[in-house]
């Protein structure tokens, strides 16, 4: 392959954990000359990386190498957690632009239920951890948990959570959000004409992020600094990411 390269609450009489999938800004640092940047859906998109020292979420480590993030040859983009001397990498990408409100869809290739209980994969904006909008893909290492949930930062307040199962063996999936200055959108479905809808939610409580400097963030982490519990490396594949105003 040519690699041109996440507050406990109870649902259900299950407890189930809500994390946003950002950081602070003291940890994500403005972009700078040596970062790694990558094309992708024709945006450019810096490749996070602190390979050095453990930071939110998780805490884990993320790696700009090419094992952990690459754009292949069919232009899809690999988001991996890797192994590598006894150590477990996570990946990160976030736009080099913010873009504000307007509609996002996200196209994944890949089957989100697959991967493992204590991996959390997210598509969201962010500015600070309560200026955020998330679609997140996670059992929260709970193998009982909902498998997804849309959410609006901060995640701890009652109604900025909504909770849906993704059903088994899905493949490929479209998600989305539509955020305007007084509501946001969610829609989460399958990948195909005509295909099955999973979950929507109209959210019109007063989280709404203003728009600022937000930018788009995909991740793939570790909930907790957990390794996978099956001990196996973990991808995400995203086909596409569209923005309209």
């Amino acid at each position: 392959m040519a690699k041109l390269k996440l507050y406990k609450m109870f649902y259900a009489s299950t407890i189930i954990l809500f994390l946003n999938c950002g950081t602070t800004p003291a940890d994500m640092p403005e972009p700078k000359p040596i970062d790694r940047v990558i094309k992708f859906s024709g945006l450019d998109w810096i490749v996070r990386t602190n390979p050095n020292a453990k930071q939110g979420p998780g805490p884990n480590y993320f790696s700009d190498s090419e094992e952990n993030v690459w754009v292949d040859d069919n232009g899809k983009l690999h988001l991996k957690i890797t192994q590598r001397g006894g150590n477990w990498y996570c990946a990160g990408v976030f736009s080099k632009n913010s873009f504000g409100h307007g509609k996002y869809t996200f196209y994944v290739n890949s089957d989100v239920t697959k991967l493992d209980k204590n991996v959390v994969a997210g598509l969201f904006t962010y500015y600070d951890d309560t200026q955020e909008i998330d679609v997140e893909f996670s059992k929260w290492s709970l193998e009982q948990n909902m498998n997804a949930q849309f959410a609006v930062q901060p995640s701890s307040k009652t109604g900025n959570v909504k909770r849906f199962d993704i059903p088994a063996n899905a493949g490929p999936t479209i998600h989305s959000f539509d955020w305007s200055s007084n509501a946001i959108h969610f829609f989460s479905g399958k990948n195909t004409a005509g295909g099955e809808e999973f979950a929507q939610w109209n959210y019109t409580g007063v989280d709404v992020p203003s728009a600022l400097t937000e930018r788009l963030r995909l991740n793939l982490w570790l909930y907790k600094g957990q390794i996978p519990s099956d001990l196996k490396e973990q991808e995400i594949v995203i086909d596409s990411v569209k923005f309209e105003k």
